[in-house]
């Protein structure tokens, strides 16, 4: 069971990556670009995550993942229910959707120097 302080760090510690607080809510960007977010309750994160993916993700488990809004549709964003990811998958996530929003030497640099993953 994931909770918001195993991701929390990974918003300051990747590069480029800053946390800001939008109407009470936690969010990752680099530069204005937001790439997680949590809601008020810290229950769920949404992620950037593929478009042309994310169906698959949500059927591969649907007790976990979850569309966005209507209104969200438009952005390659998906929602996770916090507490059914553990840890590293959670952490994971929010690597991968930072990777989306940074250049490619950027994450490169990130898996030379984590090669066991974000953990």
């Amino acid at each position: 069971m994931a909770v918001i302080e195993d991701v929390r760090p990974l918003g300051t510690e990747l590069d480029r990556s800053y946390e800001v607080f939008v109407r009470g809510r936690l969010k990752f960007r680099v530069k204005q670009i937001v790439y997680v977010a949590f809601s008020l309750d810290e229950r769920v994160m949404g992620f950037a995550y593929p478009k042309e993916e994310r169906a698959a993700l949500v059927a591969s488990d649907p007790e976990t993942f979850h569309l966005p809004s209507e209104s969200d549709m438009r952005f390659n964003w998906v929602h996770a229910d916090l507490a059914a990811l553990d840890r590293g998958e959670a952490r994971e996530l929010v690597v991968d959707a930072w990777r989306m929003v940074v250049p490619k030497k950027l994450s490169l640099a990130y898996d030379l120097a984590h090669p066991d993953g974000p953990g």
